[in-house]
């Protein structure tokens, strides 16, 4: 298809893209970075399994009498039919906002606040190759598949979508799941094209839900709502064929309008996971916060800085951040993912912010509370004109000696700026599994397995060491 059908057939492309695309044609780099990648959803499934939403949704599933399926519920005995096994790992995934982030490409686009692109498209690839008895090169194909569908589409809609208050991990999430799943199904282009259209009905999340735990609702959702499209279109289940490019269709609907040359015969042209990356995260609070919290750790480290010297701390970045970190004065752990102030204070006061550390305790503590007073969140001129493609964050901390130290970051750890080798991400599994009570043996097999995913016979072995 030529660049000029793709633009005016879109629906179709991508459905030619999720039909044609071979394990062969995935680069030996964008393998690689998959494998960290699924590895690092893998052990937030466990750890937000283990959260208070992995529990509630534990309870939903047995209210809904399901009864046994084929498809595992990760660091539990619980197997279902693979739309709720999608739903549940795709809420396990989201539920500490520790998963990875697409960044953007363009000035007007707010870096890193495209999707979180693993949390829908993993889930619905495990759960459908489980139930269908997939290789493990085949569930990493569709995954991949999903993640450049999710991404490129998050891509090209205006960036009104998100600015007004969609989540796109959610919007643009469940055409990943209805990629994914129809790939593993061998549906064909019509009946792919089919699958993403009945997705596009489904496709929904609201950003007024951060720092709640509907927000990794949204990603459970779109992960399961992409299985169930790719299921109904196989029924026959009837739907336009044009729902990304048509005027009361997704792009417009839900953006008003889109940049047909983001998407139009560029899926695969290069793999958004070679340019320009997706971050994996280092902290389990919103993306937005890791730079500044990769610099201020780094202040701290080099400066000798300890929490009870400090005065005032002071915290600039354009204005696009604080519209997603709104959460200046936060009661409890998921308000505190989107709060700044709480991701400064916390890293003076312990040197430290992972899992342990956002929890609702700690958060409500007098001394962190008293901290997070000392932390002023603002708009800076600097940052600004840096441009929002950049998450530049610029730090000044006033010592109570009169000293005053300062510092600057556009890029946080774990950035394609500042990669994890998949040792580290290997480490960041550990821990998540570690939370979540998982056997240390296991553990230590799902990680070598997944470094050989595309060699593994049946991804059921896989899912059979991720069960309870």
């Amino acid at each position: 298809m030529t660049d000029k059908q793709a633009t005016e057939q879109l629906t179709r492309y991508v459905a030619d893209f999720i039909c044609t695309t071979k394990v062969s044609d995935l680069p030996q780099e964008v393998v690689a970075l998959g494998k960290k990648h699924i590895l690092d959803g893998l052990g937030l499934a466990l750890s937000g399994g283990a959260s208070h939403c992995g529990g509630l949704v534990r309870q939903h599933l047995g209210d809904l009498n399901l009864g046994t399926g084929p498809a595992t519920v990760i660091g539990t005995r619980l197997k279902v039919a693979p739309r709720f096994a999608a739903f549940a790992n795709g809420v396990g995934i989201h539920a500490d906002d520790y998963d990875d982030t697409q960044l953007a490409v363009a000035s007007d686009r707010v870096y890193g606040l495209l999707t979180h692109p693993t949390a829908p498209a993993l889930p619905a690839a495990l759960a459908m190759a489980e139930a269908l008895g997939s290789s493990g090169a085949q569930a990493m194909l569709a995954y991949h598949l999903g993640v450049e569908v999710e991404c490129k589409i998050s891509e090209a809609i205006n960036p009104r979508h998100y600015q007004t208050g969609f989540h796109s991990t959610a919007t643009c999430g469940t055409f990943a799941a209805a990629a994914a799943a129809s790939r593993l199904m061998g549906l064909d282009e019509e009946t792919t094209s089919r699958a993403l259209s009945i997705a596009g009905s489904q496709s929904a999340g609201l950003r007024e839900n951060f720092g709640t735990m509907t927000k990794p609702f949204h990603a459970g959702r779109s992960s399961e709502s992409g299985v169930a499209a790719a299921q109904f279109a196989s029924y026959g289940w009837t739907a336009t064929d044009k729902i990304l490019e048509a005027p009361r269709g997704f792009f417009s609907a839900a953006g008003g309008g889109y940049d047909a040359n983001a998407i139009a015969g560029k899926l695969g042209k290069p793999w958004t996971f070679t340019e320009p990356g997706i971050s994996i995260k280092p902290h389990p609070s919103g993306s937005l916060t890791h730079p500044g919290m990769t610099e201020m750790a780094r202040l701290i480290r080099e400066n000798r800085i300890q929490a009870k010297d400090v005065v005032r701390v002071r915290v600039g970045t354009n204005h696009n951040m604080p519209n997603a970190l709104i959460h200046h004065r936060p009661r409890n752990e998921l308000q505190a993912k989107f709060s700044m102030e709480f991701c400064m204070a916390i890293l003076l006061l312990e040197g430290r912010a992972g899992l342990n550390e956002f929890t609702d305790e700690v958060v409500l503590r007098p001394d962190v509370q008293k901290m997070i007073e000392k932390v002023d969140f603002v708009i800076d001129k600097e940052a600004e004109a840096a441009g929002y493609h950049k998450m530049t964050t610029l730090i000044d901390i006033e010592l109570a000696d009169g000293r005053k130290v300062s510092g600057r970051a556009d890029f946080g750890k774990g950035s394609p700026a500042m990669p994890m080798s998949y040792d580290d991400v290997a480490d960041k599994f550990r821990e998540n599994a570690e939370f979540a009570k998982f056997p240390k043996q296991r553990a230590e097999e799902v990680v070598a397995m997944v470094r050989g995913l595309d060699t593994l016979p049946s991804i059921s072995v896989l899912m059979d060491k991720l069960a309870a």
